[in-house]
């Protein structure tokens, strides 16, 4: 190992990129960043691997999937420049939300000063109101408020903790959302590739997304496409669906994570029931996500920081399961004796 210059632990250099220590490993295990080890066997990152996981950073954050950045970092402009462009497109529709944004307040206040009423309610112009409502059964009708809920709020907590009963009472609460069962596995498959056949537009949309999953080694497979194709056809809607990652392999559902985080911008919230610690990571989370998880004793559902030693950090990371050991729970439910 080179010792002409500092060296870091994982964890200090995870901290200095503003990521995970977990993806540095990634990258590592798909050949984008090596790194030395100490005698004793410890990654040790040196300014030459910084630099190179600045730039791998960097790349990520216009979107490039592991594939396009690996072949970018080997100089295949074509590809970085297919990347941009893709990049480029969303920046435009980003501009040009905020530009109607911003027509509508001009708007607004053009009619406040002629001394009539908008034509908008000042509410459409605000952050998301907080959701709230009475807890259905198996709690006792408390309330439950959930302030400006974030773009994606993952909820989580052991079986016969409620938390389905939860997702239907968010879905029948909160204007224009729909409740995803897990039908979309079912029938729900057949369905989705009947709608992408019928409609070509919704067709072309998913063709890139695909692509670019497979790029981060997702499998394809007709639960995935029912996924997505729930995704792209309602993306003027809040959308609460019940266990993302079922019918998904462990590599599937970390790529779904990563198009889900990096797909929305000002539309409405995603609420993602999931026991899987592929699909809601503790060590990975950004300021647009959140953790509403539901106690065991059916105390009120709250939200939890990712930090351990915050209330419910350990509760949520032992409900948390290996795609492994989902699969061998699949379709295992909790059932309680009615008590005289």
């Amino acid at each position: 190992m080179r010792n002409s210059a500092p060296h870091l632990t994982p964890s200090e250099a995870a901290r200095r990129l503003g990521i995970s220590a977990k993806a540095l490993r990634l990258y590592e295990r798909h050949g984008l960043l090596a790194t030395p080890r100490t005698a004793a066997g410890w990654r040790a990152y040196g300014p030459q691997e910084m630099a190179r996981a600045d730039e791998i950073v960097a790349l990520r954050k216009l979107g490039l999937s592991l594939a396009q950045v690996k072949r970018a970092l080997k100089g295949d402009a074509d590809s970085l420049d297919l990347a941009l462009a893709t990049h480029q497109a969303h920046l435009e529709r980003q501009l040009h939300q905020i530009a109607e944004t911003v027509r509508t307040v001009q708007a607004t206040r053009a009619s406040l000063a002629a001394g009539t009423a908008p034509a908008i309610t000042i509410a459409g112009l605000l952050p998301k109101a907080t959701i709230a409502l009475d807890l259905p059964w198996p709690w006792g009708g408390e309330r439950f408020e959930l302030p400006h809920p974030k773009p994606i709020t993952y909820i989580t907590g052991p079986l016969g903790s409620g938390k389905t009963r939860l997702a239907h009472a968010l879905a029948e609460t909160i204007p224009h959302a729909a409740f995803i069962s897990l039908d979309r596995l079912d029938n729900g498959c057949a369905a989705a590739m009947a709608r992408l056949e019928a409609e070509p537009a919704l067709k072309a949309r998913l063709e890139p997304i695909l692509l670019w999953l497979a790029e981060e080694g997702a499998t394809a497979s007709p639960a995935l496409t029912a996924l997505l194709v729930t995704l792209e056809a309602a993306r003027t809607a809040t959308l609460v669906i019940d266990m993302v990652e079922q019918g998904l392999d462990q590599a599937t559902q970390e790529a779904v994570r990563s198009h889900l985080r990096n797909r929305r911008f000002d539309g409405p919230p995603l609420f993602l029931l999931t026991r899987s610690s592929s699909m809601l990571d503790l060590d990975d989370m950004t300021a647009d996500e959140s953790i509403l998880f539901c106690p065991a004793n059916h105390d009120v559902p709250f939200l939890v920081v990712p930090h351990a030693g915050a209330r419910g950090y350990e509760a949520v990371a032992t409900c948390l399961a290996t795609p492994a050991v989902r699969s061998r729970t699949e379709g295992v439910i909790a059932w309680r004796p009615n008590v005289a």
